[in-house]
């Protein structure tokens, strides 16, 4: 079975560091949005004030409350683990108020989901390669 797992990271310094981990343990694709979430517009007291079109002000009001929102589908429930665990290494325990949020999905097809190469197939395709 395939699983998306959706983080919403707080603190955009942290993404790095959470992409650098995620890539350690061999996730090959993970997807980055930067995203706002309507509790932080509303304490910021923005939530009535965003217009359709956005001006280049509104712009570097809404900056300073951004998220990173980052996705990846992994076909392991055990990979889903650690990706939970190097995470909170990073943003802390994800309980905590202010540090992001983590959910998981079932993912009923993937396709066109890239496998990372072992050594062995790697050395096979450079064999066959002329």
């Amino acid at each position: 079975m395939y699983y998306l797992v959706i983080l919403i990271v707080n603190h955009l310094e942290k993404v790095p560091e959470v992409l650098a981990k995620w890539e350690s343990l061999g996730i090959m694709g993970i997807t980055i949005l930067e995203s706002t979430g309507h509790g932080k517009l509303k304490r910021a007291g923005l939530l009535d004030n965003i217009p359709l079109l956005i001006s280049l002000e509104s712009l570097e009001e809404l900056q300073e409350i951004h998220h990173r929102t980052l996705f990846s589908v992994v076909d392991d429930e055990k990979m889903v683990d650690k990706m939970i665990v190097a995470a909170q290494e990073v943003i802390g325990n994800i309980e905590d108020e202010h540090t992001g949020f983590l959910f998981v999905l079932p993912v009923l097809r993937a396709i066109g989901l890239q496998k990372p190469k072992s050594k062995t197939s790697l050395e096979d395709s450079e064999e066959k390669t002329p």
